[in-house]
């Protein structure tokens, strides 16, 4: 069973900066493309960015683009989301994700089989 877990969520002031972890479980992390998730309140969940298993593809959002990186330590499980200049409509729970398939389907939430259970950010004006 593979367990995903976030981290590094919390408050922040807009223009502030966090990141965010997520430690996967099981073998073979390099294997998978890992993606990042977000949801409002009432609203969809939505996705942000996305990263190969050997990290050499990324994908973002335009919402983020410039603002977000993504990266991942095959050694350590761990996939990463910087986020810097957060702003207020940033405020959500964020998701890591991982899925089997193809990384031109990165960016569906249906592509992805296992999540975490996410961590909130919240971006104060």
């Amino acid at each position: 069973q593979v367990q995903l877990v976030e981290s590094g969520g919390g408050l922040v002031q807009a223009g502030g900066s966090l990141r965010l972890s997520c430690a996967a479980s099981g073998r073979t992390f390099s294997s998978y493309t890992m993606g990042w998730f977000r949801q409002a309140p009432g609203k969809e969940r939505e996705f942000v960015a996305a990263i190969s298993g050997s990290g050499g593809r990324t994908s973002y959002a335009d919402f983020v683009k410039g603002r977000f990186t993504i990266s991942r330590d095959n050694v350590k499980n761990t996939v990463y989301l910087q986020m810097n200049s957060l702003k207020p409509e940033d405020t959500a729970s964020y998701y890591c994700a991982r899925t089997s398939r193809a990384f031109t389907g990165a960016t569906m939430t249906r592509s992805y089989d296992y999540w975490g259970l996410g961590t909130q950010v919240t971006v104060s004006s």
